[in-house]
């Protein structure tokens, strides 16, 4: 098991890409590793200005928006480490890993766990130690993945491996679609205080244009319907919403998952 804190000299920043993604940068000051870099621009120039070097990279699925500046930082720094899923299907990864591995980072003194999650695609990995978790686009605050690929099985079995982590995990997720999430969450569950509480905390956030991430999962269980199929107002609002009974959690999470789809 890691450290549960990050080390005191590590942070970690979120480089805007696209319209809503962030590529989050673990850095030391000198060194850094990139989660997820869609697009290779925004990396080199936050690189640049930090003059900061490029150690790893760090990939959590194969869309293309998560991968798609690998080319470019692997050419940019020879010899680039860069780990992501196994099955030897996204160009550029030099280290493939799956459920159970450690990835160790030598620059930082951290070591990461890695987690297999299949939902929103098949190959989905999370990364996961020091007290962080770098989650992709399986669990988003307020959310959680599109089934691309994955069954709502897949999905609903991937979020609770993530629910059983420490309460006090920071959860980096990689797209800014807070707002939005909180928006459906609440159509789910009006009345749940902490909910509402947070969605005028997102307001607040967003009108400055400042990240409404990471957040954690303690907070995460108490707001994002997707981690609350087993309470009895998320399923009632499910049945609700499809007219029928449900059987179990399986079923809930599948019916608003299906909702959050149409919504």
């Amino acid at each position: 098991m890691t450290a549960e804190t990050l080390p005191s000299d590590v942070t970690i920043h979120p480089i805007p890409a696209f319209t809503d993604n962030y590529i989050w940068c673990i850095h030391n000051g000198n060194s850094a590793i990139v989660v997820d870099p869609g697009d290779a621009e925004p990396v080199l120039a936050f690189l640049k200005a930090k003059s900061l070097t490029l150690s790893a990279v760090l990939i959590t699925h194969h869309h293309r928006d998560h991968t798609g500046g690998i080319a470019k930082l692997v050419s940019a720094v020879p010899n680039l480490p860069v780990i992501g899923p196994r099955g030897n299907h996204i160009r550029g990864i030099t280290k493939s890993v799956a459920q159970g591995d450690t990835v160790t980072l030598p620059v930082f003194k951290m070591s990461l766990q890695v987690m297999e999650v299949p939902g929103h695609t098949l190959d989905h990995i999370a990364f996961f130690g020091h007290g962080v978790l770098f989650c992709g686009d399986t669990l988003f605050s307020a959310g959680c993945g599109r089934l691309f690929e994955g069954s709502p099985e897949q999905m609903h079995h991937s979020l609770n491996k993530l629910k059983r982590l420490p309460d006090t995990t920071k959860v980096y997720c990689t797209h800014e679609y807070t707002k939005a999430n909180v928006q459906f969450a609440l159509a789910v569950e009006p009345n749940n205080k902490a909910l509402c509480d947070y969605a005028q905390w997102v307001d607040e956030k967003r009108a400055q244009s400042l990240p409404t991430l990471p957040s954690n999962l303690k907070e995460q269980k108490n707001i994002n319907p997707f981690l609350r199929a087993h309470e009895l107002s998320v399923k009632t609002a499910a049945e609700a919403y499809c007219e029928n009974n449900l059987a179990d959690d399986v079923a809930v999470f599948a019916a608003v998952r299906r909702w959050k789809d149409e919504f």
